[in-house]
């Protein structure tokens, strides 16, 4: 598979606050950053208001392209002027990698560090509130625009303004953009879940899910 690189980036980081209505605690409002230092855990100085949900290892850098900021104004024209990178509670965007072009275990090269998709991003129902949108949350899914995660395999600095560059692809044509249709699917393809959940680099949490998934399809195809 060809080599791909985003546009220069966008970093984004942020502490605890409520959110309205409710007060919930969330780290989903974030600030443009001009440098981050990169741990385990995604950028330092980063927070997540729910650790059960989000954060952690496995989720640690939180990837969103910026090309689908445009298509979420097309269908929400109302929230143009706050949908714009960052809101949606991302610690990186730009252009040129989506969930078309990247693939599970994708490996990136981004200043100092070395980051590696691990899985898409599942909408949370404080994107709806965030954005005082009842049912954007769902829509974002339903469009597959969902972002992903990254886990860090090299600590170290990166800066707003390098790119991100593919150094390796472990499952050439397993996009994303397959692993969420199928994910979505009423009855997806027994094969299509078998690949997905073999692709190297994919969650364990996704790898047990899809093949629950496709035991339960093969059992009741025989039945």
């Amino acid at each position: 598979m060809s080599a791909i690189s985003s546009s220069p980036v966008s970093l984004f980081a942020g502490r605890l606050q409520p959110l309205p209505p409710e007060g919930q605690t969330t780290g989903i409002f974030k600030q443009p950053v001009a440098m981050a230092q990169v741990g385990p855990e995604g950028l330092v100085g980063d927070a997540q208001g729910d650790r059960r949900v989000h954060g952690g290892p496995e989720k640690a850098v939180h990837y969103y392209p910026a090309e689908h900021y445009a298509r979420l104004v097309a269908e929400c024209p109302g929230l143009a002027e706050a949908l714009v990178p960052g809101v949606l509670g991302e610690n990186i965007s730009a252009t040129g990698l989506t969930e078309q072009n990247v693939c599970i275990g994708d490996v990136y090269a981004l200043g100092e560090c070395r980051l590696q998709v691990s899985q898409p991003r599942r909408p949370c129902w404080k994107i709806s509130h965030r954005l005082e949108h009842p049912g954007l949350s769902r829509l974002v899914a339903d469009l597959g625009l969902t972002g992903w995660y990254f886990r860090v395999l090299v600590e170290g600095e990166i800066q707003a303004g390098d790119a991100l560059r593919r150094v390796e692809c472990l499952a050439p044509g397993l996009t994303l953009a397959r692993l969420w249709a199928a994910s979505e699917a009423h009855r997806p393809a027994l094969a299509e879940l078998r690949a997905l959940a073999a692709a190297p680099g994919l969650n364990g949490d996704w790898v047990r899910r899809l093949t629950e998934r496709a035991d339960w399809l093969a059992q009741h195809a025989r039945g």
